[in-house]
């Protein structure tokens, strides 16, 4: 009976860490994604959009099928992640798949350099880097966590078809798989 009793704490406990471990950010699943003004800073030369331009880029997708990416950190984790999203918007360019990456954090002229740094670094043509004008979490609305270091929508007509939230160092080769695999169920 005692082995019992420590093996239901133990199993208590991990469920415990495996919930802390996650974090609930952004917009949701059957939630619409609404209109927020960004910056473009580089990337995806091909969108019509010069950068230093402000404008909604969400608005601009109209009811495309879009992974929208939300970070606080610009590492080779990311790297990976938009690398996998090219690939996929560009194996699904009849589908008009796109996507765009939101810096975000405390000083808005450092995010601007830091966006166009990374995006020169890894070669980044498809995909564009923008920040918004609420740059410390993104707009308020859409409710990005504050301790989220990677968040993603996949949306398509507006509405949020799969999100995936990551705390720093949660980002790895797994869920960019799982989000890979969410960006291609908006096109299916």
């Amino acid at each position: 009976m005692q082995k019992a009793f420590f093996m239901a704490v133990a199993l208590v406990l991990g469920m415990a860490v495996t919930a802390s471990a996650e974090v609930t950010s952004g917009p949701q699943v059957g939630d619409s994604v609404g209109a927020f003004t960004v910056t473009k800073i580089a990337g995806n030369a091909d969108d019509g959009v010069e950068a230093g331009k402000s404008l909604c880029y969400r608005c601009r997708m109209g009811s495309r099928p879009v992974v929208m990416v939300f970070a606080r950190s610009a590492d080779d984790k990311l790297a990976k992640l938009v690398k996998k999203i090219e690939e996929e918007v560009e194996e699904h360019q009849s589908e008009k798949l796109t996507s765009f990456v939101n810096m975000i954090g405390t000083d808005a002229e450092s995010l601007k350099k830091a966006a166009a740094s990374f995006v020169d670094k890894h070669g980044i043509t498809r995909v564009a880097f923008v920040v918004p004008e609420d740059a410390k979490n993104g707009p308020e609305d859409f409710k990005i966590a504050p301790d989220a270091d990677v968040t993603v929508v996949c949306y398509k007509g507006g509405t949020v078809k799969a999100n995936h939230a990551f705390s720093k160092g949660q980002l790895d080769d797994a869920k960019i798989d799982a989000i890979v695999k969410a960006s291609c169920a908006l096109v299916e």
